[in-house]
């Protein structure tokens, strides 16, 4: 047994904590050197069938241990036992007062997990295991406790005292300190508890519930930046409206507040009554904030609310459950950006992002199950598979179940466990009460990893008039899951004749034809017979993105183009186009290599025109039509790949699409008008997103021409938004228009830290020149923040992820500046270390070469003896996988 296998904690090892924690009352005496922490437990013996043992143990990490006492009397050291992981108490009583009195240094914590300093200011992260780093405590989900809470600070420098629930009192102290008292009358657990301290500019509203509770919101940002966090109140007062309108939900508080910090290694938190944001998602305006941000904004912090039930008033009795609050509040915000903004088009960004992150996770060494059996470090299942497929297997759910059924599920769920730590099959169970339905094999979805694939055959009888469709489900072994079983996937289809109309057709022994059917596929084959098929229908398949699976089926360009054009489902068109793209900038890679001529064929700028005409009614589906995979996911149907062709076949489609659809690009772009005045509406984002896909498309001649008119945008650009786009466009082109657009952005932006985040990334994606040389100047550049995790990913994610032309360079040294930034960042902060690691995943997708020159860094990086946990847990399973060529997808 390794030394890994030691430490992993396991589901089936599950049980009870072995006693209740009644209340706590916790007292902060804040400094930046040594911040006391008091606290005092009313601790109860839960009665179990097979006795506990005696003693009690309390997690704590990194913590001085200054006064305990039990029942008011102090232990003598003998009663007790204290190591780096914790305290022991030998022999407690069956009810006991307990009180630690401990001493931590926010200044020094630069892991940024439990309370520590960000930009002047006290903050707490404790998901999933912090507040273990701010006194001793169980720190697990299912030890749920009433918090009180006292904060004292420098009243000069920490005028605002913030924690968890209602403000109860406050009063000055000698020596210009002053305190507050917080009490949040609802039990939460451990990772639930926030508190900041500090100077802020703040904004207030107020909000009324369905059930008359008058609520004060607040939102708490750094000096002078409030303004910018008007659209977040925005957002946050529409969550709340339809929180109640949808899932008959209220909040419970009188207060709701948020807060920006600046160095935040998630992106927000849900504490409960104090929400705690990375800046990024909290603060926007048109001249500092691009669409994308608006919209990350507003799904974040609706996301961050609706936790206030799950999650919150229903929490996850152990870690492995994680996606019982997480991706149920992921699908529960990808409704609201629905209902907010357009649904087709949202729907379609979520797959983007489903496909792009979670099917890669999926199919490569880093693969686990939604519910996973075990792990080492939790940090490190913040994951695609845990938050993007829980969402669509809660999706997946109410497809099956209907929306109505769905919904009395929901109540059930919500009112059977509230104030409970529950677990996927509480979930599970209250959904088969609501519907009637077993919901056979459900629990496969969330207990393997994988992405299912499903294989779909057709045949069509023109003397019967019938068509049948047989499909056929596998899904491919996984790391420690070679075996798989079927899963319960919905599948939604129509039909359409060749000249794109719809086809009303019956199932054999159905008299009545419809327009669309939802077939339940619970078994490892199904062939489904229809009737009236006098030609041969064109199947329109997984209509909406039905489940979360692959579709593998024989498709001519001819049919992909006609699906393209007339289907009535978004979905089908955006991904018959997305087809079309794929094959061409394929069969583009396979000719290069060759040294064949390249034919793209007129399919996809044809596809392209149709949506192009529909620009006006629906710009942003329009947008979402004109922009091609991206090297990413195409390396995922690629076997053994060479990521530098691959971007070389999809610029040589960009290119010949640039000229194919050349004059009908320029009117599109030049209907635009940058000047109009800013809303960040989705309908004058969809505009805006229009002009960038075509000013995409129009630089792919890579001309100075080209060039010249970025430049332009970018210098007439009045928002941020229009501004990106060009300085995007210039970074495939290069050159010193690129660089005279490059340095008028920082000298206006510098002291904006989140828009100079943008001014990394940029660069970092760039495909124009070198870009390990463009990464060592950056690394070098005087703005850039070793320290501070937004920073890093706007250098180092952004490069891994978003340039593989360079970080799969063929001499390996995108590897290798990888692997120098995360060894310097792992020293301070792992979790961060460990979300770069996971971006080596990739390597083992691409061809024999670079996957050795992979393996030697990901080696290098393993033989450091002081490698964090968090990232050897990642790089060994990677190592593991890198020797294997990966299989590329059908």
């Amino acid at each position: 047994m390794t030394r890994i296998d030691k430490i992993k904690i396991k589901l089936s090892d599950y049980s009870p904590f072995p006693f209740f924690i009644r209340q706590a009352s916790l007292t902060f005496i804040l400094d930046p050197e040594k911040t006391f922490v008091t606290a005092r437990l009313f601790i109860d013996r839960r009665r179990l069938e097979n006795q506990p043992p005696s003693s009690l143990w309390l997690d704590g990490e990194g913590l001085t241990l200054l006064e305990l006492k039990l029942d008011g009397k102090v232990l003598p050291e003998d009663a007790y036992g204290l190591d780096r992981k914790g305290l022991t108490i030998f022999n407690v009583p069956d009810q006991f007062e307990l009180e630690t009195k401990v001493a931590i240094s926010p200044k020094d914590n630069t892991a940024l997990l439990g309370l520590y300093m960000s930009g002047g200011r006290y903050c707490t992260r404790c998901e999933a295991e912090g507040f273990r780093r701010i006194t001793f405590w169980p720190d697990r989900p299912d030890v749920m406790s009433r918090f009180q809470v006292r904060v004292e600070a420098e009243k000069a420098r920490f005028p605002v005292l913030l924690s968890n629930g209602n403000r109860m009192a406050s009063g000055e102290l000698d020596e210009g300190r002053h305190w507050v008292e917080w009490d949040d009358p609802h039990p939460k657990p451990s990772y639930l508890f926030a508190l900041v301290a500090g100077s802020f500019d703040t904004i207030e509203d107020r909000f009324t519930t369905m059930n008359g509770r008058q609520v004060g919101l607040a939102i708490y940002v750094e000096k002078g930046q409030g303004g910018r966090a008007l659209y977040a109140m925005d957002a946050l007062k529409r969550a709340m409206v339809w929180d109640e309108e949808v899932y008959g939900r209220a909040y419970d508080l009188d207060v709701y507040n948020c807060v920006a910090v600046s160095d935040f290694n998630g992106g927000a938190m849900e504490n409960k009554g104090l929400n705690i944001f990375n800046s990024a998602l909290l603060m926007a305006d048109e001249q500092t904030a691009t669409d994308a941000d608006y919209g990350a904004i507003e799904s974040v912090v609706a996301h961050e609310y609706f936790h206030n039930w799950s999650g919150n008033r229903v929490t996850c009795r152990d870690w492995f459950q994680l996606s019982l609050k997480e991706g149920f509040t992921v699908f529960r915000d990808q409704e609201f950006s629905a209902d907010q903004r357009s649904r087709a088009v949202q729907r379609i960004k979520d797959v983007k992002v489903l496909r792009s992150r979670q099917f890669a996770e999926d199919s490569g060494p880093l693969a686990h199950p939604v519910r996973p059996d075990s792990y080492v470090k939790i940090d490190n299942f913040y994951t695609a598979t845990v938050y993007e497929k829980g969402a669509e297997l809660i999706r997946v759910v109410q497809s099956l179940i209907g929306e109505q059924a769905f919904s009395r599920g929901a109540d059930l769920y919500f009112d059977d466990n509230d104030g409970r730590a529950a677990t996927i099959e509480d979930w599970l169970s209250a959904m088969r009460k609501a519907s009637g339905l077993p919901l056979k094999g459900f629990e496969h979805w969330y207990d393997q990893a994988g992405t299912p694939v499903v294989n779909v055959s057709c045949s069509h009888d023109g003397d019967a008039e019938t068509f049948a469709l047989q499909f056929t489900q596998i899904t491919p072994p996984t790391p420690d899951q070679p075996i798989k079983t079927w899963v319960p996937i919905p599948i939604r289809l129509a039909f359409f004749d060749t000249t794109g109309t719809p086809m009303r057709l019956r199932i054999a022994g159905n008299q009545i034809p419809v327009d669309e059917w939802l077939i339940p596929f619970s078994s490892e084959t199904l062939t489904v017979v229809f009737e009236g098929a006098k030609t041969r229908p064109i199947p329109s398949l997984l209509r909406g993105f039905s489940a979360p699976v692959r579709l593998e089926i024989d498709r001519s360009d001819e049919d992909l183009s006609i699906l393209a054009a007339f289907d009535s489902d978004a979905f089908v068109r955006w991904e018959s186009t997305q087809n079309l793209a794929r094959k061409i900038i394929l069969n583009a890679a396979d000719s290069i290599s060759q040294g064949r001529t390249f034919d793209s064929g007129d399919a996809l700028p044809h596809a392209l025109l149709g949506a192009m005409r529909q620009g006006d009614s629906d710009p942003a589906f329009a947008a979402l039509m004109l922009r091609l995979p991206d090297v990413g996911e195409l390396m995922q149907y690629s076997q053994e790949c060479d990521p530098e062709s691959l971007h070389e076949a999809r610029q040589l489609v960009r290119e010949t699409l640039c000229h194919q659809l050349n004059a009908p690009l320029n009117a599109a772009f030049a209907a635009y008008d940058p000047a109009q005045a800013f809303s960040p509406s989705a309908e004058a984002a969809g505009r805006r997103a229009l002009a960038s896909a075509c000013l995409d498309l129009l630089t792919a001649s890579l001309h100075d021409r080209a060039a010249l008119r970025a430049e332009n945008f970018f210098f007439a650009a009045r928002t941020m938004t229009d501004m990106m786009a060009a300085l995007e466009s210039l970074a495939l082109i290069g050159g010193p228009r690129f660089e005279a657009a490059l340095q008028a952005f920082r000298q206006r932006f510098s002291d904006n830290p989140l828009v100079m985040d943008k001014w990394f990334r940029v660069q970092a994606m760039a495909t124009s020149g070198d870009g390990i040389a463009t990464f060592n100047r950056l690394r070098q550049d005087s703005a850039f923040n070793l320290f501070n995790p937004n920073r890093v990913r706007s250098l180092g994610g952004a490069f891994a992820a978003g340039n593989p032309k360079s970080f799969h360079r063929k001499d390996g040294a995108g590897y290798r500046v990888m692997a120098d930034l995360i060894a310097d960042i792992d020293a301070r902060n792992g979790a961060i270390a460990a979300r770069l690691c996971t971006l080596f995943e990739s390597t083992a997708r691409v061809e024999v070469g670079r996957r050795q020159l992979a393996s030697k860094a990901v080696t290098g990086l393993l033989e450091r003896p002081a490698l964090s946990a968090n990232s050897r847990e990642i790089l060994n399973k990677i190592s593991l996988a890198i020797e294997q060529p990966r299989m590329a997808v059908s």
